[in-house]
C-alpha cells in the first residue's frame, strides 16, 4: 500500500521571540499561514524493517538525519507498531534553507501517510504530539491553515482562513542556519521592533488584507545581515505588493498581492535575478491526501 501527500509550505506573517525557557529553547509568537506551494511525499509499505528515504534534491541527506526518516521512527515508537519496511520518496518543490518549513512539511506528511497505511486512526492532536517530538514546526504542518503559534511553535490556535490573495515568494542563493538566527537574536538583546501578533489575528478575523500586509513583521529579518532580503522586498513593493517580509529564519521573502497580474509581473521581474521564485495562494490545510 502507498499514500501520496501534498505537503504544503509555511509562511510566517509575524514572528516574534518573546523569551527563553530554562533549557534555552526560545519562546515565540507567530501567525503562520499554509500556502499552495508543496512537496509531494509518497510513503509505501514494503517488506523487511528498513526505512529508506529518497528525494529529488541531491543536496538533502537521505539517511537517519532526514526529518522524514525521524518522523517514521517516531510514529513506530509512539504507536507501538513493530518496525516495518517503509519507503519514502519526496519530490521537492519547497526550497531548502528558506524558512518555509519544507523539511517539517515532509515529516508531517510521513506521519499522516503512515496513519493511513497502518489504519491507526490517530486524530490530529495525537499526530501533532508525535510530530512535536521530531520538530517544532511539524505540528503546524500537520494542522495547517491559518494559526497563531506559541511556545516553541507547537501550541496552536486556529484562526479564520486568510482572505484571498497571491503570495510572491523568492529565495536568494544564501541560506540561514536556524541556530545562527537564534544566536543573532540573543546578541541583539531586545533591540528590535516586535510584531503585533494580536492585531494581526484581529485583522485576519476582519478579513482586512491591507491591514494584514501592513502588519507583516519578523524579528529575524531585523537581526540578520542579508542584503538580498532587502533587495527582494523592495522589488516586491515597487511591483505593487501591499507588504513584504522574510519568513521564518530566512532567507525566503514573500509579498502579498491582491492583483494576480501584478503578482505574475513581479514573478517575472524576480526570475531575472533569482532561481527560486514562486507564486502561491493561501490554503486551509497543512497536508492533503485525497490526490
Amino acid at each position: 500500500m502507498k499514500v501520496t501527500v501534498k505537503a504544503h509550505a509555511k509562511l510566517n506573517l509575524t514572528l516574534d521571540i518573546i523569551g527563553k525557557r530554562d533549557d534555552d529553547y526560545h519562546l515565540l509568537e507567530s501567525v503562520m499561514q499554509s500556502v499552495s506551494l508543496h512537496d509531494l511525499v509518497t510513503v509505501r509499505k514494503v517488506g523487511g524493517s528498513e526505512i529508506t528515504v529518497s528525494t529529488s534534491d541531491e543536496s538533502i541527506a537521505d539517511d537517519q538525519s532526514n526529518i522524514a526518516y525521524r518522523a517514521a521512527e517516531a510514529f513506530f515508537e509512539a504507536t507501538g507498531i513493530p518496525r516495518t519496511g517503509i519507503e519514502i520518496k519526496i519530490k521537492k518543490n519547497i526550497p531548502t534553507g528558506a524558512g518555509m518549513a519544507g523539511g517539517s512539511a515532509d515529516g508531517a506528511a510521513v506521519i499522516i501517510a503512515m496513519n493511513e497505511i497502518f489504519e491507526t486512526g490517530l486524530d490530529t492532536e495525537r499526530m501533532c504530539d508525535i510530530g512535536g517530538e521530531v520538530g517544532a514546526d511539524i505540528p503546524f504542518c500537520i494542522s495547517g491553515g491559518t494559526m497563531m503559534a506559541r511556545g516553541t511553535g507547537s501550541i496552536l490556535a486556529p484562526l479564520p482562513d486568510m482572505p484571498d490573495c497571491w503570495f510572491v515568494i523568492a529565495k536568494p542563493e544564501c541560506s540561514v542556519s536556524t541556530a545562527e538566527a537564534y544566536r543573532a537574536v540573543d546578541r541583539h538583546g531586545d533591540n528590535f521592533a516586535h510584531p503585533d501578533s494580536e492585531t494581526m489575528c484581529e485583522d485576519i478575523c476582519s478579513q482586512d488584507i491591507a491591514a494584514i500586509a501592513r502588519g507583516l513583521c519578523n524579528v529575524f529579518e531585523q537581526v540578520l545581515d542579508l542584503p538580498d532580503v532587502a533587495s527582494i522586498r523592495q522589488v516586491m513593493l515597487d511591483a505593487g505588493a501591499l507588504g513584504a517580509c522574510m519568513t521564518g529564519s530566512g532567507s525566503a521573502v514573500f509579498g502579498i498581492f491582491t492583483d494576480k497580474d501584478a503578482a505574475d509581473d513581479c514573478v517575472s521581474l524576480l526570475e531575472r535575478s533569482y532561481d527560486d521564485v514562486f507564486s502561491a495562494q493561501p490554503v486551509s490545510c497543512g497536508c492533503e491526501t485525497d490526490l
